[in-house]
């Protein structure tokens, strides 16, 4: 749904004559219905495809259309304030394009905008993917702050993805005041570091790292689209069987979720057993809320550094591993699935790990060492799993909402070992459910070898055991089906 919210942008000013009033969208596809901007069709009606150049600033702001008759001006009547940055770089670099619009009452409707070769020839040129790139990303941000950008405040500071300085550059003159206040701030400063002749080259590789990092992230708001619950509980059944009142909090966080259209203040904790499916639910979840997800497991961490990075001073200096998951991901807003946090309270003498998660999990912020820059986290959802509950502390406690998880029962167990893990087993190694039966006497004896371990880690082994065995008989003993009794699984697998 858009959002539009004009305003009126000066009528000039030094640098030339503004014509164009802005408005705020929200819309992440531009058509027709809602275009980049609108120019002047008053006196002349424009082709659905046209060229030509949008005026340098020190003209009034319009679109110099090729036309048959010569070349024909056309005033800018209202475009989405995202793409003013954008349309000043075009103009000031002479960026030969092809429009596509509609012609409409309010005006020539353009919702595409593809550079054209020099000349009229039909080669692309290199700029083109970097402008695509630009287009989607400024469909994908949100509507700046202000839509007017203060002419006096030069964006100071080569191709796909954002790697040299001539690209980080462009992007950022393009992405005006769509990025965050904080990073754009940021990302002009380190422009300059790494563009000064007065520090050493160490230190200008650092900065243009890090902008590289920075500047390949989409930096998103904490709205969230509404999920649909019936979608949300299907997607619960296929990764979990039973536990209905696990389900009913994961479907109450949801609704939530739609009501507020923000991330809940806490995420969850998952306690119960190994083997109780902790991890598939946290994957579910991330599946549900159609966000990424990145890993962290907190077994494997003991200094702090790990997460937060090292400090630009040393030469091999790198950003910890919560920023590299931004990076993967390539945009702010995912799912954290802290694994073992009940072993987050041990470190090396450097500090403990389970401090840094506090920062993490306050959703107001996260400075990483080597980025030297505040990481918005609002988007920032994490999903934490844990054996003993006792072993983490209270200040780390007190950011989660509490999930038990039971172990299953010897019943429970019967209904996933037959109805989810063998079969599952079976289709991934090609075999017909009539090509490996089990009587339920054979089940009943699987359960009972595994009656005194928690979760379903075993059961899931036995079927890859079973059904491995049944192929190798089929396969050697040019058989067409096995049946497994008591007897034959308990000499499989005891």
């Amino acid at each position: 749904m858009a959002v539009f919210d004009f305003n009126n942008t000066p009528d000039d000013n030094k640098k030339g004559v503004c014509t164009y009033t802005t408005f705020r969208s929200n819309n992440s596809v531009a058509s027709a219905d809602a275009p980049i901007m609108y120019l002047d069709n008053k006196n002349r009606q424009w082709k659905h495809h046209s060229s030509g150049v949008f005026t340098n600033p020190i003209k009034r702001t319009s679109f110099e259309f090729n036309e048959e008759d010569g070349t024909v001006s056309a005033d800018i009547l209202k475009i989405d304030s995202r793409f003013v940055s954008l349309l000043k770089w075009l103009g000031e670099n002479h960026i030969n394009v092809r429009l596509s619009g509609e012609n409409q009452e309010e005006g020539y409707a353009v919702y595409k905008i593809r550079e054209t070769a020099f000349g009229g020839g039909t080669k692309l040129s290199a700029e083109d993917g970097f402008l695509q790139f630009m287009i989607e990303r400024l469909l994908a941000s949100n509507p700046p702050a202000e839509e007017v950008i203060d002419e006096d405040e030069e964006e100071e500071g080569d191709s796909m993805k954002l790697t040299s300085l001539q690209s980080i550059t462009d992007f950022m003159n393009c992405a005006g005041r769509s990025l965050p206040d904080n990073i754009r701030l940021w990302a002009r400063r380190n422009l300059a570091v790494a563009r000064s002749s007065e520090v050493s080259q160490e230190e200008r590789h650092h900065a243009q790292r890090a902008l590289s990092i920075m500047m390949n992230i989409q930096w998103k708001n904490n709205y969230f689209e509404a999920i649909d619950p019936d979608e949300a509980r299907r997607i619960l059944d296929e990764e979990l069987y039973g536990m209905e009142k696990v389900k009913q909090r994961i479907i109450e966080t949801i609704i939530q979720i739609n009501r507020t259209h923000t991330l809940p203040a806490y995420g969850l904790l998952l306690v119960g057993p190994a083997g109780t499916g902790k991890s598939q639910i946290a994957y579910a979840v991330a599946r549900i809320l159609k966000l990424p997800w990145t890993t962290l497991d907190m077994s494997s961490i003991n200094d702090p550094e790990q997460l937060t990075g090292s400090s630009r001073i040393y030469t091999n200096a790198k950003p910890g591993i919560i920023m590299d998951a931004f990076s993967v991901a390539g945009e702010s807003n995912l799912v954290f699935i802290i694994n073992e946090l009940d072993k987050a309270t041990s470190g090396n003498g450097k500090g403990n790990p389970a401090d840094v998660l506090l920062t993490l999990l306050d959703n107001l912020g996260f400075t990483d060492n080597y980025m030297e820059c505040m990481i918005p986290t609002v988007g920032v959802y994490p999903i934490a799993t844990a054996n003993d509950k006792s072993q983490i502390s209270a200040p780390l406690m007190s950011r989660f909402a509490v999930i038990e998880l039971p172990d299953y029962t010897t019943e429970e167990k019967k209904i996933i070992f037959s109805k989810f893990a063998l079969p599952k087993t079976l289709k991934r190694i090609g075999l017909k459910e009539s090509e490996c039966i089990m009587t339920s006497e054979a089940i009943d004896a699987v359960v009972d070898i595994y009656k005194n371990t928690s979760g379903i880690r075993d059961l899931e082994q036995a079927a890859e055991h079973i059904t491995a065995n049944a192929l190798y008989q089929i396969e050697v003993n040019n058989v067409k089906s096995v049946t497994f009794d008591a007897k034959m699984v308990k000499e499989l697998l005891l």
